[in-house]
Protein backbone atom coordinates (compact mmCIF):
# COMPACT_ATOMS: atom_id res chain seq x y z
CA UNK A 1 0.00 0.00 0.00
CA UNK A 2 1.69 3.25 -1.00
CA UNK A 3 1.54 6.15 1.79
CA UNK A 4 -0.84 8.32 -0.43
CA UNK A 5 -2.96 5.36 -1.07
CA UNK A 6 -3.08 4.83 2.72
CA UNK A 7 -4.24 8.86 3.02
CA UNK A 8 -6.86 8.16 0.44
CA UNK A 9 -8.79 5.51 1.85
CA UNK A 10 -8.34 5.45 5.52
CA UNK A 11 -8.17 9.06 6.08
CA UNK A 12 -9.72 10.96 2.70
CA UNK A 13 -12.87 8.80 2.55
CA UNK A 14 -13.58 9.90 6.79
CA UNK A 15 -13.09 13.34 5.85
CA UNK A 16 -15.30 13.54 2.88
CA UNK A 17 -18.13 11.51 5.27
CA UNK A 18 -18.24 14.21 8.12
CA UNK A 19 -17.67 16.90 5.85
CA UNK A 20 -21.09 15.72 4.51
CA UNK A 21 -22.95 14.90 8.11
CA UNK A 22 -21.95 17.99 8.96
CA UNK A 23 -23.25 20.24 5.67
CA UNK A 24 -26.28 18.53 5.99
CA UNK A 25 -26.45 19.63 9.68
CA UNK A 26 -25.82 23.44 8.45
CA UNK A 27 -28.67 22.62 5.91
CA UNK A 28 -31.13 21.36 8.26
CA UNK A 29 -30.49 24.28 10.50
CA UNK A 30 -28.63 22.36 13.25
CA UNK A 31 -26.97 24.94 15.16
CA UNK A 32 -23.97 24.66 17.57
CA UNK A 33 -24.13 25.11 21.26
CA UNK A 34 -24.15 28.67 22.40
CA UNK A 35 -20.78 28.10 24.51
CA UNK A 36 -19.57 26.64 22.07
CA UNK A 37 -19.65 29.65 19.29
CA UNK A 38 -16.56 31.98 20.23
CA UNK A 39 -15.54 31.20 17.27
CA UNK A 40 -16.76 28.54 13.95
CA UNK A 41 -14.64 25.50 13.47
CA UNK A 42 -13.47 26.20 9.68
CA UNK A 43 -10.77 28.77 10.86
CA UNK A 44 -10.02 27.09 14.61
CA UNK A 45 -9.08 23.57 12.14
CA UNK A 46 -7.00 25.95 10.11
CA UNK A 47 -5.06 27.41 13.11
CA UNK A 48 -4.59 23.57 14.24
CA UNK A 49 -3.20 22.54 11.23
CA UNK A 50 -0.43 25.51 11.06
CA UNK A 51 0.05 24.53 14.71
CA UNK A 52 0.79 20.83 13.97
CA UNK A 53 2.97 21.08 10.81
CA UNK A 54 5.00 23.86 12.66
CA UNK A 55 5.09 21.99 15.73
CA UNK A 56 5.50 18.48 14.46
CA UNK A 57 7.90 18.79 11.83
CA UNK A 58 11.21 19.52 13.60
CA UNK A 59 10.27 16.57 15.57
CA UNK A 60 9.10 14.09 12.88
CA UNK A 61 12.37 14.48 11.10
CA UNK A 62 14.78 13.67 13.77
CA UNK A 63 12.94 10.32 14.69
CA UNK A 64 13.68 10.42 10.69
CA UNK A 65 16.90 10.98 10.70
CA UNK A 66 17.75 8.77 13.61
CA UNK A 67 15.79 5.58 12.27
CA UNK A 68 13.03 5.76 14.80
CA UNK A 69 11.13 4.59 11.94
CA UNK A 70 11.23 4.97 8.37
CA UNK A 71 9.56 4.38 5.11
CA UNK A 72 9.27 1.54 1.71
CA UNK A 73 11.16 3.68 -0.90
CA UNK A 74 8.86 2.14 -3.23
CA UNK A 75 5.75 3.33 -1.62
CA UNK A 76 6.35 6.77 -0.49
CA UNK A 77 6.96 9.34 -3.88
CA UNK A 78 10.58 10.83 -4.07
CA UNK A 79 9.57 14.84 -2.81
CA UNK A 80 10.83 15.09 0.79
CA UNK A 81 11.50 17.95 3.00
CA UNK A 82 14.27 17.45 5.07
CA UNK A 83 14.12 13.84 5.71
CA UNK A 84 10.09 13.30 5.49
CA UNK A 85 8.20 12.63 2.42
CA UNK A 86 5.90 14.82 1.65
CA UNK A 87 2.73 12.12 2.13
CA UNK A 88 4.06 12.51 6.29
CA UNK A 89 3.32 16.46 6.05
CA UNK A 90 -0.04 15.56 4.60
CA UNK A 91 -1.04 13.74 7.47
CA UNK A 92 -0.76 16.06 9.71
CA UNK A 93 -3.07 18.03 7.41
CA UNK A 94 -5.53 15.43 7.02
CA UNK A 95 -5.67 14.00 10.37
CA UNK A 96 -6.30 17.00 11.47
CA UNK A 97 -9.10 17.71 9.60
CA UNK A 98 -10.66 14.34 9.96
CA UNK A 99 -10.25 15.15 13.74
CA UNK A 100 -11.58 17.83 13.71
CA UNK A 101 -14.68 17.71 11.32
CA UNK A 102 -15.41 14.49 13.97
CA UNK A 103 -15.24 16.62 16.70
CA UNK A 104 -17.31 19.12 14.93
CA UNK A 105 -20.72 17.10 14.49
CA UNK A 106 -20.64 15.85 18.04
CA UNK A 107 -20.49 18.94 19.42
CA UNK A 108 -23.81 19.41 18.13
CA UNK A 109 -25.18 16.81 19.86
CA UNK A 110 -23.21 15.51 22.87
CA UNK A 111 -24.53 17.31 26.37
CA UNK A 112 -22.92 20.21 28.31
CA UNK A 113 -22.21 19.78 31.76
CA UNK A 114 -22.10 23.04 33.80
CA UNK A 115 -18.41 24.51 34.91
CA UNK A 116 -17.39 22.28 37.87
CA UNK A 117 -16.87 24.34 40.73
CA UNK A 118 -13.41 24.03 41.50
CA UNK A 119 -12.26 24.49 38.13
CA UNK A 120 -8.76 26.13 38.94
CA UNK A 121 -7.83 23.32 41.67
CA UNK A 122 -8.96 21.13 38.14
CA UNK A 123 -6.81 23.05 36.07
CA UNK A 124 -3.85 23.09 38.31
CA UNK A 125 -4.00 19.22 39.51
CA UNK A 126 -4.36 17.71 36.11
CA UNK A 127 -1.00 20.03 34.66
CA UNK A 128 0.55 19.26 37.98
CA UNK A 129 0.20 15.47 37.08
CA UNK A 130 0.74 16.00 33.75
CA UNK A 131 3.80 17.62 34.65
CA UNK A 132 5.29 14.92 36.60
CA UNK A 133 4.67 12.58 33.56
CA UNK A 134 6.46 15.07 31.06
CA UNK A 135 9.44 15.02 33.49
CA UNK A 136 9.59 11.38 33.67
CA UNK A 137 10.13 11.31 29.75
CA UNK A 138 12.35 13.93 29.97
CA UNK A 139 14.73 11.66 32.33
CA UNK A 140 14.12 8.52 29.97
CA UNK A 141 15.28 10.74 27.20
CA UNK A 142 18.45 11.70 28.59
CA UNK A 143 18.97 8.48 29.26
CA UNK A 144 18.74 7.25 25.98
CA UNK A 145 20.73 9.87 25.50
CA UNK A 146 23.85 8.87 27.85
CA UNK A 147 23.79 5.20 27.25
CA UNK A 148 22.72 4.52 23.83
CA UNK A 149 23.70 1.15 23.56
CA UNK A 150 21.63 -0.06 26.67
CA UNK A 151 18.72 -1.27 27.37
CA UNK A 152 17.53 2.21 27.58
CA UNK A 153 17.67 2.50 23.94
CA UNK A 154 14.17 0.67 23.63
CA UNK A 155 12.63 3.66 25.43
CA UNK A 156 13.97 6.26 22.78
CA UNK A 157 10.78 6.30 20.65
CA UNK A 158 8.80 6.18 24.13
CA UNK A 159 10.78 9.47 25.81
CA UNK A 160 10.44 11.02 22.32
CA UNK A 161 6.83 11.36 21.86
CA UNK A 162 6.01 11.54 25.14
CA UNK A 163 8.13 14.64 26.03
CA UNK A 164 7.40 16.15 22.80
CA UNK A 165 3.62 15.79 23.33
CA UNK A 166 2.84 16.87 26.99
CA UNK A 167 4.51 20.31 26.47
CA UNK A 168 1.13 21.43 24.90
CA UNK A 169 -1.36 19.51 26.69
CA UNK A 170 -0.16 21.00 29.95
CA UNK A 171 -0.89 24.22 28.61
CA UNK A 172 -4.52 23.01 27.13
CA UNK A 173 -4.99 21.79 31.00
CA UNK A 174 -3.64 24.76 32.79
CA UNK A 175 -5.71 27.14 30.47
CA UNK A 176 -9.18 24.67 30.65
CA UNK A 177 -8.89 21.13 32.50
CA UNK A 178 -12.40 22.58 33.63
CA UNK A 179 -13.56 23.25 30.44
CA UNK A 180 -12.99 19.88 28.98
CA UNK A 181 -14.68 18.60 31.70
CA UNK A 182 -17.34 20.54 30.96
CA UNK A 183 -17.48 19.06 27.17
CA UNK A 184 -16.58 15.53 28.18
CA UNK A 185 -19.02 13.68 26.41
CA UNK A 186 -17.71 15.28 23.38
CA UNK A 187 -14.26 15.50 23.89
CA UNK A 188 -14.09 11.47 24.93
CA UNK A 189 -16.16 10.34 22.03
CA UNK A 190 -14.20 12.16 19.56
CA UNK A 191 -10.08 11.27 21.25
CA UNK A 192 -11.40 7.45 21.76
CA UNK A 193 -13.44 6.90 17.86
CA UNK A 194 -10.60 8.49 16.41
CA UNK A 195 -7.48 7.32 18.71
CA UNK A 196 -9.07 3.88 17.83
CA UNK A 197 -9.55 3.95 14.02
CA UNK A 198 -6.05 5.31 13.28
CA UNK A 199 -4.61 3.17 15.71
CA UNK A 200 -5.98 0.44 13.37
CA UNK A 201 -5.15 1.61 10.51
CA UNK A 202 -1.76 2.03 11.14
CA UNK A 203 -1.76 -1.43 12.22
CA UNK A 204 -2.74 -2.27 8.42
CA UNK A 205 0.10 0.24 6.87
CA UNK A 206 2.50 -1.22 9.58
CA UNK A 207 1.57 -4.96 8.20
CA UNK A 208 1.46 -3.73 3.94
CA UNK A 209 5.40 -2.11 5.22
CA UNK A 210 4.34 1.60 4.31
CA UNK A 211 6.73 2.35 7.36
CA UNK A 212 8.17 0.18 9.92
CA UNK A 213 9.32 1.13 13.45
CA UNK A 214 12.46 0.45 14.41
CA UNK A 215 12.52 -2.60 16.74
CA UNK A 216 15.60 -1.41 18.47
CA UNK A 217 14.01 1.82 19.67
CA UNK A 218 10.65 1.19 20.77
CA UNK A 219 9.38 -1.43 23.38
CA UNK A 220 8.89 -4.88 22.49
CA UNK A 221 4.99 -4.45 23.22
CA UNK A 222 3.15 -5.12 20.24
CA UNK A 223 -0.58 -4.82 20.17
CA UNK A 224 -2.03 -7.42 18.44
CA UNK A 225 1.64 -8.85 17.44
CA UNK A 226 1.57 -5.98 14.79
CA UNK A 227 1.51 -2.25 16.24
CA UNK A 228 3.64 -1.38 18.74
CA UNK A 229 2.73 0.43 21.83
CA UNK A 230 4.13 4.06 20.94
CA UNK A 231 2.41 4.09 17.81
CA UNK A 232 -1.44 3.56 19.90
CA UNK A 233 0.15 6.52 22.05
CA UNK A 234 1.16 8.59 19.29
CA UNK A 235 -1.90 8.70 18.09
CA UNK A 236 -3.80 9.03 21.21
CA UNK A 237 -1.49 12.45 22.26
CA UNK A 238 -2.30 13.28 18.39
CA UNK A 239 -6.11 12.95 18.67
CA UNK A 240 -5.74 14.87 22.19
CA UNK A 241 -4.13 17.86 21.19
CA UNK A 242 -6.89 18.56 18.15
CA UNK A 243 -9.97 18.01 20.16
CA UNK A 244 -8.51 19.83 23.22
CA UNK A 245 -7.34 22.67 21.03
CA UNK A 246 -10.90 22.64 19.19
CA UNK A 247 -13.26 22.79 22.42
CA UNK A 248 -11.02 25.47 24.24
CA UNK A 249 -10.70 27.86 20.74
CA UNK A 250 -14.53 27.51 20.29
CA UNK A 251 -15.58 27.88 23.76
CA UNK A 252 -16.74 31.31 25.42
CA UNK A 253 -14.90 30.47 28.58
CA UNK A 254 -11.78 30.55 27.29
CA UNK A 255 -11.64 34.17 26.14
CA UNK A 256 -12.13 35.30 29.71
CA UNK A 257 -8.31 33.33 30.68
CA UNK A 258 -6.36 34.98 28.03
CA UNK A 259 -4.61 38.11 28.19
CA UNK A 260 -6.98 41.76 27.28
CA UNK A 261 -3.98 42.72 24.74
CA UNK A 262 -4.44 39.12 22.83
CA UNK A 263 -8.51 38.92 22.94
CA UNK A 264 -8.71 42.29 21.46
CA UNK A 265 -6.13 41.30 18.88
CA UNK A 266 -7.79 37.80 18.31
CA UNK A 267 -11.45 39.37 18.05
CA UNK A 268 -10.03 42.26 15.18
CA UNK A 269 -9.61 39.14 13.31
CA UNK A 270 -13.08 36.61 13.92
CA UNK A 271 -14.85 36.40 10.58
CA UNK A 272 -17.78 39.32 11.24
CA UNK A 273 -20.58 37.19 9.00
CA UNK A 274 -19.09 33.60 9.94
CA UNK A 275 -21.30 31.09 7.47
CA UNK A 276 -22.75 28.19 8.74
CA UNK A 277 -21.70 25.26 6.40
CA UNK A 278 -20.30 21.80 6.71
CA UNK A 279 -17.53 22.39 7.82
CA UNK A 280 -16.91 25.62 9.27
CA UNK A 281 -19.33 25.58 11.67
Amino acid sequence: MTYFGFLAQFVGIPILIFAFLNWLDARRGKAMPQPLTSWTARPVIIALIVVAVVYTTPWDNYLVATRVWWYDTDLVTNITIWYVPIEEYTFFVVQTIMTGLLTVWLMRRMPIKPLPQNGLKMRRWSTGITAVVWAASVVLLLLTFVAPDSFWRYGTYLALEVSWGLIPIMLQLIVGADILWRHRYTVVTAILSSWLYLSATDAIAIQSGTWTINPEQSLPLLIGGILPIEEALFFLITNVLVVFGLTLVMEHESEKRIPAALRQWLHQRKPQTPAVTGAGD
